[in-house]
């Protein structure tokens, strides 16, 4: 048997995680979201496992640290975006047992967002860590795919069939990359992601694993809630492929300025003590936080605001790349 990515619920050495630092990709919203990262990045780190918070520059590590535990750890790297699911690492384990690294091609999600540092960060992270590096030209984020551990991972057609992204791949060639790769050899192919997704609909905002053949996806809440009929297709291609399905409340319909935004309880983040899921001050926060506790009886579950964070264009699980141990 060959490299296998673990499971997000494997243990963890340590937690990367972006701190937002570009006034034009947060306006109105840069102060906001990076208290909420910083919340996020203190809760991590005050429950016993390691957080590695990216920063930009002097000014922005003298902000950062103005709001984080002092148990957090400050890191100086050139980035643009903190979507260090994407951009990071991908960290497989090899047969015998050893960790290496995985870096893909990155190409701004499909060619909207490109910043200085977005296409190297994840060598650069993946070296320090003294990780061997194996690239795969292959265009590919990490919020694309989410696996269970035993070689079946989840991802859209939307995003991997995406021509924005690598044109020239079949779907099987993509499969075969996946398994070559990281060792992905079965692939619940899902259809489309959240409206208004600018990531070409990431599975991560989607569906995720919480164990083996076990995939979360959201139940609409209320007939006005805009991504009902794309909840329901995912739930029954998962189940029409033998995955168990479990169904937890969707925040709902969430817009801001008019526009309806991809907010999804589903962008949860898995660390070693703790799961920490995303809140939009929806009626459904509660049953959101409470329905995904359910699933992980040996961790703390906790729901932190992160709708500032979503004005930029993701969550918390979007913000964060494992090392696991």
């Amino acid at each position: 048997m060959g490299a296998l990515m673990p499971p997000e619920w494997a243990p963890q050495q340590w937690l990367w995680i972006g701190f937002p630092h570009l006034a034009e990709e947060w306006p109105g919203w840069l102060e906001p979201a990076q208290r909420q990262i910083a919340a996020f990045a203190s809760a991590v780190a005050e429950s016993g496992q390691e957080v590695r918070l990216l920063v930009r520059d002097e000014a922005n590590a003298a902000r950062a640290r103005a709001l984080v535990s002092g148990k957090v750890v400050l890191d100086e790297r050139t980035y643009g975006d903190i979507w260090l699911r994407d951009t990071g690492p991908l960290v497989v384990r090899e047969a015998d047992g050893g960790l290496s690294a995985r870096c893909f091609g990155f190409n701004g999600w499909g060619g909207k967002y490109l910043m200085p540092g977005d296409s190297t960060i994840g060598a650069e992270l993946a070296r320090d860590a003294g990780l061997a590096i194996t690239h795969a030209p292959m265009i590919l984020e990490g919020g694309a795919v989410d696996g269970d551990g035993t070689g079946l991972v989840a991802t859209t057609e939307q995003c991997l069939l995406n021509p924005n992204r690598n044109p020239h791949l079949s779907r099987a060639e993509i499969e075969a990359e996946l398994r070559a790769q990281l060792g992905f050899a079965r692939v619940l192919w899902l259809g489309e992601g959240l409206i208004n997704d600018h990531t070409d609909g990431h599975v991560d905002n989607l569906a995720r694993f919480v164990g083996p053949n076990r995939l979360v996806v959201p139940e609409a809440t209320g007939k006005d809630d805009p991504n009902a009929a794309i909840y329901a297709d995912a739930a029954a291609r998962a189940a029409d492929a033998g995955v168990e399905v479990v169904r937890i409340p969707s925040p709902g319909r969430i817009t801001r300025d008019g526009r309806i935004e991809p907010a999804s309880y589903v962008n949860f983040a898995i660390t070693t003590h703790l799961v920490v899921v995303p809140t939009f001050g929806s009626p459904h926060d509660a049953d959101g936080v409470a329905a995904i506790a359910a699933l992980f009886p040996d961790r703390d579950t906790i729901g932190l605001p992160a709708e500032a964070v979503l004005a930029g264009g993701g969550g918390f699980h979007c913000a964060s790349q494992q090392m696991p141990a």
